[in-house]
């Protein structure tokens, strides 16, 4: 059963990187990676990372992005990540990697090798957006308890049009009993006030999903939750 929704966007912003992205261990494993000789447990976080970019940078740009795949992607065979790699100076992973479940970590790669190379790799687009989620009725708001992420992408793709491209390449799961691609579309997602009647949402995902809601201040959606079953 579809519950309505009025959602008032509060904030939207583009972001070219996700605050605290890379963490002190992954600098470690990136440095590991490069067979960097220092003693990296005796450098605090600043110094980790600066030598962590000095290193890449060091690097031809394919095989930067190769360490920070292979880190990033432990499952892809050294092929796969040798192709992406090269791939990477002209293709927009975060938006056109088939399996969306990679987009955030391609996103993160690809903020991270511009950095160290000056803007050579291409600047990926994401947005910060702040949403209020109203409904007429208090037990229609118990669909985001159920199931957070699945409920918030469909009211955002209900919110579109349906020829948006996220309607067109999920309708069946925006439909259906189970959304698991729902995490690769929004990737950060937090409920950051309860008000009985509406909800407070921030949320990090790819422009490339969610740019109609640039020009959008309020929009009527449906949605429902994952089946339990």
């Amino acid at each position: 059963m579809q519950s309505k929704f009025t959602v008032q966007v509060d904030s939207f912003q583009k972001i070219s990187k996700i605050q605290n992205a890379w963490s002190v261990g992954d600098f470690k494993a990136l440095l590991t990676i490069m067979d960097f000789d220092d003693d990296v447990d005796a450098m605090d976080a600043g110094e980790l990372r600066e030598m962590c970019m000095m290193s890449l940078s060091d690097l031809k740009p394919e095989d930067a992005a190769a360490v920070v795949l292979t880190h990033s992607f432990p499952t892809l065979s050294r092929g796969k990540v040798e192709q992406i790699s090269h791939d990477m100076m002209d293709e927009h992973c975060w938006e056109e990697y088939p399996d969306c479940l990679y987009h955030e970590r391609f996103f993160n790669a690809y903020s991270l090798l511009r950095e160290a190379f000056n803007g050579k790799f291409a600047k990926p687009t994401g947005v910060e957006i702040a949403l209020t989620v109203t409904a007429a009725h208090s037990e229609d708001m118990t669909i985001f308890d159920d199931s957070l992420h699945s409920s918030i992408v469909r009211l955002l793709a209900s919110g579109q049009d349906d020829d948006a491209l996220i309607n067109r390449l999920y309708e069946e799961q925006i439909q259906g009993k189970y959304f698991p691609e729902a995490k690769g579309i929004v990737w950060q997602l937090k409920q950051i006030a309860d008000n009985g009647l509406s909800r407070q949402f921030s949320l990090v995902s790819s422009y490339f999903w969610l740019e109609f809601f640039e020009q959008v201040d309020e929009f009527k959606a449906v949605s429902h939750a994952d089946s339990a079953a």
